[in-house]
């Protein structure tokens, strides 16, 4: 079997008519769509730095490059701890603030899980602070039936995270709108990039269906970025790439807006929901950062505790099982400012898909193949301090 790290495109959804119901960001208002989501951060604190919000309170577990975006912008930065599940400490929230003069605070709901966000912004209010939302790895999840996204001054989305689509972050302003944000340029991102990104999505949701021959499709498209290398051909590329300042003026390209009006968005967070709730059954209870699935949570992947992330990913792959290791790293200025909860995560947090391409026969094969490699950090090892919002 092989399965995808993220899901595929199919011809349904390339050539789809019927027009379905966008959900929260890509109904809203004031949004701009740019070719990745730290885009959307570098240009929304360029503004509030302008506008005299400088110092920025900024989890320590964090990918990095929105951290390098912040930082580009002009910010200073505040570190504050995240524990072992995702979640934070209002009372050392509130001495950071206090301590630091912060002007924004800045939250990631993490895998798909949502911050308490009526707490968080009731303590924003209180201390005169811009919430800004992190959502790439919550696009769909929603609070009380309230999407994510919705309870912050700004937020911003990852679409492709969630969704097969080539490229796009999107910045939501639901208070104080910078109209100079929502009237940039934008240039158009290369056709070479958005022509190679249809493929390999394409070929993603071929090979999961189909192995062998994917596999030898995979190769015909390594040999032509090869040849596109040599050539000098430049395209500008998504995921954990760093931040290039060059690129932040490219907007989203214009098959992924086209895409993403026909995708059925109430299956797609159905099926990650249904997987989910399928593999961890056949897991250990400890085996995830999240037990929980609580209503209204759109999980990205399966955040499974492992004792050695590199040697996990590494064998789950051989098996054609392509796990993640998630941010091993963050942003090299949080050295020194890192909690013993973020370290934690780093050295044991591993991706498993449970996207919407992963049918049952392969939640089955993945379960299979983790308790045989006996992976899962022993539950002696796993972290169970109390350290929940207070």
């Amino acid at each position: 079997m092989y399965l995808p790290a993220w899901q595929g495109l199919g011809l349904h959804e390339l050539y789809a008519h019927d027009k379905q119901d966008l959900p929260f960001p890509l109904n809203a208002a004031d949004t701009t769509f740019f070719h990745t989501a730290r885009s959307a951060i570098y240009y929304l604190f360029r503004e509030l730095v302008r506008s005299g919000r400088r110092v920025v309170l900024v989890p320590d577990y964090h990918m990095g490059n929105e951290v390098r975006a912040i930082r580009a912008a002009g910010a200073q930065i505040i570190w504050y701890p995240v524990a072992h599940d995702f979640e934070m400490n209002r009372k050392t929230l509130r001495h950071l603030i206090r301590e630091h003069n912060a002007q924004v605070f800045f939250v990631i709901h993490y895998a798909g899980w949502p911050q308490p966000m009526e707490q968080l912004r009731i303590l924003c209010m209180e201390s005169g602070l811009v919430l800004v939302e992190d959502c790439a790895l919550a696009m769909l999840t929603d609070l009380g039936g309230q999407p994510v996204g919705t309870f912050g001054d700004y937020a911003v989305f990852c679409l492709y995270k969630t969704l097969p689509l080539p490229d796009g972050g999107v910045l939501v302003q639901n208070q104080n709108v910078f109209k100079g944000i929502t009237r940039l340029p934008l240039r158009r991102g290369g056709k070479m990039f958005v022509a190679g990104r249809l493929a390999e999505l394409g070929i993603e949701r071929f090979r999961s269906r189909y192995p062998v021959t994917g596999r030898r499709l995979v190769d015909v498209k390594q040999g032509i970025g090869r040849l596109l290398n040599r050539l000098h051909v430049e395209r500008v590329p998504v995921g954990d790439t760093g931040f290039n300042p060059s690129h932040v003026g490219i907007g989203m390209a214009s098959w992924s807006r086209r895409l993403f009006t026909g995708l059925d968005y109430k299956t797609i967070h159905r099926r990650r929901r249904e997987n989910f709730l399928r593999l961890q059954e056949q897991l250990p209870h400890h085996a995830a950062v999240r037990a929980d699935l609580p209503p209204g949570v759109c999980p990205l992947f399966f955040p499974l505790l492992v004792a050695n992330k590199t040697q996990a990913s590494r064998s789950l792959a051989q098996r054609g099982v392509m796990a993640t290791e998630l941010w091993n790293e963050g942003d090299p200025s949080v050295a020194g400012h890192e909690g013993p909860d973020a370290r934690y995560l780093r050295r044991h947090v591993l991706e498993l898909p449970i996207h919407q391409d992963i049918t049952w026969p392969h939640i089955d094969y993945m379960a299979r193949q983790v308790r045989e490699l006996d992976i899962v950090l022993p539950f002696s090892e796993a972290v169970h301090a109390e350290s929940r919002i207070a």
